[in-house]
């Protein structure tokens, strides 16, 4: 959620941090701060409350004189937004920035004022930098030995960077549940907590694990493990593009990558198709021996990524006749499960940092399955890395914090899967047909739904004074309907709910009036007459309407229903292509709103903490 960057370099690294935080803003954060230690010791710390740009302006008129620094984004967890609470936090000659949450921070923080520290914010990370300073202070050792003393009185998940203004010539980095990233360079080395950040001065990365303590110095990374033991990381080189500096012609991210979308889902699809049927190869060898083995699939998510979950159950069940469960994260962790027999474990995540997610994988090692499968869209995170096998959605970054084409490109490789499993469990090969030729045709599918958006534009501004929705779907289309309503709450903080259409006279119809939007997907298959007659009985109690359907599905508009006509579409790549016009339409309800789209307030891109 927060970002790091750190840099020891014989030059000035004052605008590095600024560039790798602006890179990070993608994440989302209240406040941002740097500081900056000179050969001779000297501190300079800048930190402002809201976006970086005002840090970068408060830079401009303060030497920032020095070849080592960190550099932090907030987003707040203990303490309101504010000057105070923002990062860098020092102690004396400690500097410290921190991701993550410390759980036990409350007693810790009355041990250290009993020991006569005074603390300037409410943040649990001025603990670990008071925490720090004393244990050097009364047994004294290097920075990296007394990070190392400290790490078992902390209980949480972190990812902090310490640098010790005394000796600046090393930063320290310790790893535990909170990810970090080491950047080498000639002469000069970099960390951050995302690759994104360090583009622009290395390709050279190394990822630390769960447990790792690194020293980091202009020529040397040293790292250990979680017992104290030094250990080799490999080092890899990145083909990251970051191609989202530029909107271009869009007005926001998110617009921009809504309008993606037909690219990235070819991206998705390039080079898994052979011989009419899905390849995905790039499993390894034994994968295929792993996968026909499978008799029940566990999929854990959270958010967007878990409608994703949703909309792959019913193609898991009803396509390749193969039992599947989806749970939210959090809760997976966090109950007793009973694990079905050869139970495969997907794990959803755009980043692969997310911290529940993570947690319920490392959980899933301990609980017998068969084994773990991870989609995601970041090629070396700690969610492939600890998987068994994974999947790369391929959507490029994605720099709006509501998700969009990460989603997508999710459901396409989550129906490749279906297609793959299926196979090996002797699936009829037509439904594979049905698949391969649903698939191919999705980016023009999308193309021709993106034609619509003047009209999504113009339905948008009967929203501009309504404060509640209410979305309805069934069948495939009922977590289409999740995801409409979580766009909607997301960016234009309309307060939204989604209903399978068949529950509305179980409580919901005592919402609808005229102040109570419902927006409906209907898409042409088997269940539309079933949600006709939901639709007639928000009609009858005086509901407005507003119907997304294909254009041949006998609908028409008329008092208090309007409806949305959209292209022919092959039914099972619907719920994709139903999820576009949702995503339009959030987009301009929130810019009649006035919102931030791309970072609304209170959320953040990659939750990596719980």
């Amino acid at each position: 959620m927060c970002g790091i960057v750190g840099a020891v370099a014989q030059r000035d690294i004052a605008e590095i941090l600024l560039e790798g935080l602006r890179r990070l803003e993608y994440r989302g954060y209240d406040s941002a701060g740097l500081a900056v230690v000179s050969a001779e010791g000297a501190v300079t710390r800048l930190r402002r409350l809201g976006k970086v740009q005002k840090l970068a302006e408060a830079a401009e008129s303060t030497p920032l004189v020095g070849g080592t620094g960190i550099a932090h984004t907030r987003w707040a967890t203990h303490g309101e937004p504010s000057e105070a609470n923002a990062h860098p936090h020092l102690s004396e000659h400690i500097i410290i920035v921190h991701n993550g949450i410390i759980e036990n921070h409350e007693p810790l923080r009355e041990q250290l004022i009993a020991r006569g520290y005074h603390f300037t914010s409410e943040t649990d990370t001025e603990v670990v930098a008071h925490l720090v300073h004393w244990e050097q202070k009364q047994y004294g050792g290097s920075l990296r030995e007394v990070v190392q003393r400290i790490i078992p009185q902390l209980r949480g998940a972190y990812g902090m960077v310490i640098l010790d203004s005394r000796d600046p010539s090393v930063l320290v980095a310790a790893r535990s549940g909170s990810p970090l990233v080491i950047g080498r360079g000639v002469g000069e080395n970099f960390i951050a907590s995302d690759q994104l950040a360090l583009l622009p001065v290395t390709r050279r990365f190394i990822y630390l694990e769960e447990g790792d303590i690194a020293e980091i110095s202009r020529r040397e990374v040293t790292i250990f493990d979680r017992c104290g033991e030094k250990v080799q990381r490999s080092e890899i080189e990145s083909s990251v593009q970051y191609d989202a500096g530029d909107k271009g012609i869009y007005r926001h991210y998110m617009q921009k990558e809504i309008y993606e979308q037909p690219m990235a889902i070819k991206n998705t699809l390039s080079g898994r198709f052979s011989h009419g049927e899905v390849d995905l190869s790039e499993l390894g060898p034994d994968a295929s021996q792993l996968l026909a083995q499978v008799e029940h699939i566990q999929i854990v998510a959270c958010g967007t990524s878990y409608n994703s979950g949703m909309v792959s159950r019913y193609w898991f069940e009803a396509l390749a006749n193969i039992p599947c469960d989806v749970e939210i994260a959090s809760e997976f962790r966090y109950r007793k499960s009973a694990v079905r027999k050869n139970s495969l474990l997907i794990t959803l995540s755009q980043s692969g940092e997310t911290a529940d997610t993570l947690g319920a994988l490392r959980l899933s090692k301990e609980l017998g399955y068969l084994g773990s499968l991870a989609i995601c869209n970041v090629a070396g995170s700690s969610l492939v890395r600890e998987s068994d096998l994974a999947l790369m959605t391929k959507a490029g970054t994605e720099i709006g914090v509501a998700s969009t084409k990460a989603f997508t490109t999710q459901l396409t490789v989550l129906l490749m899967l279906v297609a793959k499993i299926g196979r090996l469990k002797g699936m009829a090969p037509q439904i594979e047909h049905d698949i391969v030729h649903g698939l191919q045709a999705l980016p023009s599918r999308i193309e021709q739904m993106l034609s619509q958006d003047k009209l999504i534009e113009t339905l948008a501004e009967d929203f501009s004074d309504k404060h509640h929705a209410l979305f309805l779907g069934r069948g495939d289309q009922y977590p289409i309907a999740m995801e409409g309503a979580l766009k909607l709450k997301e960016i234009s903080y309309i307060h939204a709910e989604a209903y399978a259409a068949g529950e509305l006279k179980h409580g919901p119809l005592a919402l609808i009036d005229a102040d109570m939007p419902v927006i409906v997907v209907a898409p042409k298959n088997e269940l539309l007459e079933k949600l006709k007659s939901n639709i007639e009985e928000v009609r009858a109690r005086g509901g407005l309407l507003y119907v997304f359907a294909e254009q041949d599905a006998g609908f028409s508009d008329s008092e208090g229903m309007r409806i949305v006509p959209l292209p022919h579409v092959e039914e099972i790549i619907a719920p994709i292509f139903y999820t576009i016009p949702l995503q339009l339409l959030s987009y301009h309800v929130a810019l009649i709103k006035g919102t931030d789209v791309d970072q609304p307030r209170n959320l953040a891109k990659s939750v990596t903490v719980e």
